[in-house]
């Protein structure tokens, strides 16, 4: 399939090597010119603005928009809606409101071109592992785009296949979901992140308790001088709390075990405060969530070992570096 890329930023791009790596072609756009001259230089076909990109395109023709959630993805949206044509498709992979989807789509929808969005999760290490993606749109549109989910996707790989899943989903054995409707799929990777504050901040609370257990205030007796690097490791050889975030946190450790370069100042990306605005919303309880994410405002009034944790978990998974002031 030939498809467009806009914004080729550290998922963007990757997002393009690797579906070229699987044989599709990629018309690409970035307003910053290095960005893009890489991406041309690696195979990507360059276009000088969005509406080259949709000259350059078949139709139906295929965006893909990976961008930060907000005006500029609006913008981009409202761009490509007065360009393109009834039968193509726009997606955003971001990490859009759902809200925001709902409406998009209904606007689109009258012009007759199909909004799909995607919360896609793998972070900068998704051009070797693949992409875990859910899905909210159409069923057409979304089944038109297979071909691109399937080369993005993890695949089965070495996972084991779970019991009893006869007659369900099967492209999620293969790591992508169509969840439902527009918004559906970013509903539910909004979720998902808002479930990652929880598991993070409880790996950060949990190694800065290791991390003090030597403290002149306790009595000497109880103290321990844990080697919380070994810790880590040892967790993750058939430990119930293994997982890829521990895998992080262990390689962060084993370079430099006090975390002298984080300041442990953790930012939140949207996400974690719209899964508790949906708890709200829902009246459902969501303490863990919750705190998770007030853990993170406090982190900016002054850090403890734990922050940096989670500002190394961070950078493992998805390339933040931290803010300097």
């Amino acid at each position: 399939m030939k498809i467009g890329i806009v914004g080729l930023g550290r998922m963007g791009g990757n997002i393009a090597r690797r579906l070229m790596k699987h044989g599709h072609e990629c018309v690409v756009y970035d307003r910053d010119e290095k960005a893009l001259s890489t991406l041309a230089d690696e195979g990507g076909e360059k276009a000088a603005d969005l509406k080259d990109m949709a000259a350059k395109l078949p139709a139906p023709r295929v965006i893909w928009v990976m961008l930060p959630a907000g005006k500029i993805t609006e913008e981009i949206v409202a761009a490509l809606g007065g360009i393109l044509q009834a039968g193509d498709v726009i997606i955003d992979g971001g990490n859009t409101l759902y809200k925001d989807d709902i409406r998009r789509a209904k606007e689109l929808r009258e012009k007759g071109i199909e909004y799909i969005d995607i919360g896609t999760s793998g972070g900068v290490w998704g051009l070797e592992r693949g992409y875990c993606m859910m899905i909210g749109g159409e069923q057409k549109a979304v089944a038109h785009i297979d071909p691109v989910l399937a080369a993005l996707a993890p695949g089965m790989g070495d996972i084991p296949r779970t019991k009893n899943r006869e007659g369900r989903s099967e492209t999620a054995e293969r790591g992508y979901l169509h969840c439902g409707p527009a918004g559906a799929g970013h509903f539910v990777k909004m979720i998902h992140n808002g479930i990652e504050y929880g598991m993070m901040q409880a790996y950060a609370e949990g190694f800065d308790i290791l991390k003090n257990r030597n403290s002149e205030e306790l009595p000497e007796d109880q103290r321990f001088d844990l080697d919380i690097g070994d810790i880590a490791e040892v967790w993750r050889r058939g430990s119930v709390v293994t997982s890829w975030l521990l895998d992080l946190t262990a390689s962060a450790l084993a370079g430099d075990e006090e975390l002298s370069g984080f300041s442990g100042e953790v930012a939140d990306s949207g996400e974690g405060r719209w899964t508790v605005d949906a708890a709200v919303e829902e009246a459902v309880a969501a303490p863990v969530l919750a705190s998770a994410l007030f853990a993170r405002f406090r982190s900016r009034r002054g850090n403890t070992f734990g922050e940096k944790i989670l500002s190394a978990m961070r950078l493992g998974f998805g390339g933040h570096v931290e803010k300097k002031g």
